[in-house]
């Protein structure tokens, strides 16, 4: 019975197995596919339950050992690199890393005048800014003279590209060696995290020198006041004023109008006002006494005296009538003659009375001749004009400019197509009117060597320098009796002339005033005054001139200068003694 019960069970199993086996034989049902991918017995795949392992091959293992292998390598031999083989150079790096070197700028020069007024200093540094802050005597009339100047420029970084005070225009730009001063250096100790841990000054700064102006400027401001006032009253396009002692040289003021502001300009804040002087057709920024060109009119009159006087054209005495104008013949056109006029019709005149009255009949015939009256000629008068620096540059550098054009054939053939010279280009000359351009500088340096006597000397504006001359005319050139007389043409033209105006009880003054036409239309002139004071022992020159004014108006250049004086015998008497 155990046996019948055994065999049935093994034929059972037979048939299972073999039930299995077929069905392995058979195509797999999609019933199964889905069955497995809904993961029924529920393995952790992301811990590899349910999926077969296998052994790391052996490539693998190689792979890995080399790789790490040369990590090794390279690992030691940036390490040998770093500590053995430029070990020396990073540290040295790694120590300036924690020492920094920063810069101490050094103070520029102050500026004074010829009192000790400061005109340009210095204000104290800012925790900001490593330098301190330049500043001006502003609203007196000095920007012009001064200039401004630039601050040193750094990058966004803090690290100064630019590391000098960078000077502009006048004193600032042409004693910038002076007064710029040497920057000093600081090494700061810093930790990882950039605080200062210590400081320590290893060069320090040196200030730049101090300089000391010939100007005064209680008269500088006075004196650029009147000329802005005149300027305002009359409508003058502009002007210029300079006072010059005669027995050495040295600028008592400089004025021009109108002016920028060297504080506005040296902060660079205000861009409106700075862009609108850069557009302002009056120039602002041109020293007009330095720089400026102008047609010098009837104030070249006494130099043509003193080279008529030398050369024997006239004597002291000799009268030349003036009946308003003078003709010329035209050889081409008889019945359309050239006429020159005189501004009225003056009669007699001797030379005293031709420079007290202004006369250019009279400067005419001694320059160009006319009739019976030998002249100069052109030759001659550019030789004396040249004798008193008209056409002749200075010698300091903060005055060097154009040196002007004294009109002779050859400027002539040379602008005008070859058109040849006339006697009319004389006259014209005579009396500094045609292509006559010269700098209000270079005549205070000629009203300079009238008013002393005869000697020509440099303008300065540093104080404390000796008298430079250039050269002696009186004795050498002209007969120093010839100055006298042309001095005392220049008082009478105060006393009664056309410079009556400067006739004042304070101080006996001598001069010469000018009328220049401009342009073809001569709608628009400018007006001079030029001489010197006290008359018997002079001790200073005057030049004013008014820019661009209408040949109507009557107030000018002889107005600003009384104004001055007017103010000078209450404020500053002792330079009218």
């Amino acid at each position: 019975m155990f046996r019948n019960l055994f065999n049935k069970k093994i034929k059972i199993n037979r048939k299972r197995k073999m039930g299995r086996i077929s069905k392995m034989n058979q195509a797999i049902n999609p019933d199964e596919i889905f069955l497995d991918s809904a993961n029924i017995p529920e393995f952790n795949q992301h811990q590899l339950e349910g999926r077969i392992e296998k052994p790391i091959g052996t490539r693998t293992i190689i792979f890995l050992g080399v790789a790490f292998i040369l990590i090794v390598i390279l690992f030691v031999g940036k390490v040998f690199s770093l500590q053995i083989s430029r070990g020396e150079d990073f540290a040295s790096i790694s120590e300036n890393n924690r020492l920094r070197h920063t810069l101490i700028f050094a103070d520029r020069g102050n500026i004074y005048d010829r009192e000790g007024i400061p005109l340009a200093w210095n204000e104290p540094k800012t925790d900001e800014y490593e330098y301190s802050f330049r500043k001006y005597a502003d609203n007196s009339g000095l920007s012009n003279v001064l200039g401004y100047i630039k601050y040193p420029q750094k990058d966004r970084a803090g690290f100064y590209y630019e590391e000098d005070f960078i000077g502009f225009h006048g004193i600032e730009l042409f004693y910038d060696n002076l007064i710029k001063g040497n920057n000093g250096l600081r090494i700061v100790e810093t930790n990882a995290l950039q605080n200062v841990i210590s400081d320590n000054t290893i060069q320090p700064p040196v200030s730049g020198e101090g300089l000391y102006l010939t100007i005064d400027s209680r008269i500088q401001e006075a004196l650029f006041r009147s000329i802005k006032d005149i300027v305002d009253e009359v409508g003058f396009s502009g002007g210029a004023g300079v006072m010059m002692d005669v027995t050495n040289g040295e600028i008592v003021a400089l004025a021009t109008y109108p002016e920028f502001s060297s504080n506005i300009l040296t902060e660079g804040s205000n861009e409106e006002v700075i862009s609108d002087w850069f557009q302002d057709e009056r120039n602002p920024f041109l020293n007009r006494i330095i720089d400026g060109l102008y047609t010098p009119g009837s104030i070249v009159k006494p130099f043509m005296a003193l080279g008529a006087l030398q050369e024997g054209v006239i004597n002291s005495t000799d009268k030349i009538i003036s009946r308003g104008s003078i003709e010329i013949p035209n050889p081409y056109n008889p019945s359309n003659p050239s006429i020159f006029n005189d501004w009225k019709a003056h009669g007699p005149v001797d030379v005293r009375e031709a420079l007290a009255y202004s006369s250019n009949v009279y400067f005419y015939e001694v320059g160009g001749g006319y009739k019976d009256q030998k002249g100069l000629g052109i030759e001659r008068i550019e030789k004396y004009m040249r004798l008193f620096g008209f056409g002749e540059g200075f010698e300091e550098e903060v005055f060097q400019a154009d040196t002007g054009t004294i009109p002779n054939p050859e400027w002539k053939e040379k602008n005008f197509n070859g058109d040849p010279w006339r006697v009319g280009d004389t006259y014209f000359t005579s009396i500094g009117q045609y292509g006559f351009q010269v700098t209000p500088l270079q005549v205070i340096r000629a009203v300079s060597a009238i008013a002393n006597g005869g000697t020509l000397i440099e303008p300065q504006i540093l104080r404390g320098q000796e008298p430079k001359i250039i050269r002696e005319i009186a004795g050498n050139e002209i007969d120093k009796n010839y100055f006298d007389i042309v001095k005392a043409g220049m008082r009478d033209g105060v006393a009664f002339g056309t410079a009556k105006g400067l006739n004042h009880p304070s101080v006996e003054v001598a001069a010469k005033t000018g009328t220049a036409e401009l342009g073809v239309s001569k709608v628009k002139v400018n007006s001079w005054a030029t001489g010197f004071f006290p008359y018997e022992n002079p001790k200073y020159a005057f030049v004013v001139v008014m820019e661009k004014g209408s040949r109507n108006n009557f107030i000018g250049g002889v107005a600003v200068m009384r104004k001055l004086i007017d103010w000078m015998a209450i404020n500053t008497p002792e330079y009218l003694k």
